[in-house]
């Protein structure tokens, strides 16, 4: 399962609008921000398994975090051009895996998920207001159904998880981040 994902590469059409070079419009930002998360793996792999993380925890505190995403998106605004950002997004893959294992402790998702939402301002940034608003209620929407979908439908299946099955996800989705990482580091 994860093979396909190591092999892809996060950076690549990040943004609905980049795709056909779309003007900056209120429905382009919202289809932008909608479609977000499902165009960047980094970033679905990285909701998938916090949802993981999330049954682990309180709900809240996982909608919580996505609050800490557009606070991170609304620095990505204000300071843009951190060098190596996309390095460091396939690297909080790494320590999701560690807090998976209980290894690192949640708290530490969130200078992460602030990362992933400085990341998914850049496409934005110099964008007027009304469609970067437009973008960000599209993207916490896009986030938060598709986190509670996940939370409804991983439910279930993690209370059957294995910890040794556990440990070969968590393996994974750190595999997936240490190969972007390098990638974004050597491209």
């Amino acid at each position: 399962m994860a093979s396909p994902l190591l092999f892809s590469s996060p950076a690549l059409a990040h943004h609905f609008a980049d795709l056909g070079q779309m003007k900056p419009t209120l429905s382009n930002g919202v289809l932008s921000g909608l479609a977000h998360p499902l165009l960047g793996p980094d970033h679905l792999l990285f909701l998938l398994a916090l949802s993981l993380v999330a049954l682990q925890c309180r709900w809240g505190w996982a909608l919580g975090l996505l609050l800490v995403g557009l606070l991170g998106g609304a620095a990505g605004l204000a300071w843009p051009g951190l060098p190596g950002a996309e390095a460091l997004v396939a690297c909080t893959l790494v320590v999701e895996a560690l807090v998976l294992l209980r290894r690192l402790p949640p708290v530490l998702l969130l200078p992460a998920i602030a990362l992933h939402g400085y990341v998914l301002s850049v496409p934005v940034f110099g964008w007027s207001t009304m469609p970067v608003a437009a973008y960000g209620a599209g993207l916490l929407l896009s986030q938060g159904s598709l986190l509670l979908v996940a939370l409804w439908l991983l439910r279930p299946i993690a209370k059957r998880l294995s910890p040794a099955n556990l440990r070969w996800l968590a393996l994974a989705l750190a595999a997936c981040g240490t190969t972007w990482a390098f990638s974004a580091w050597a491209g």
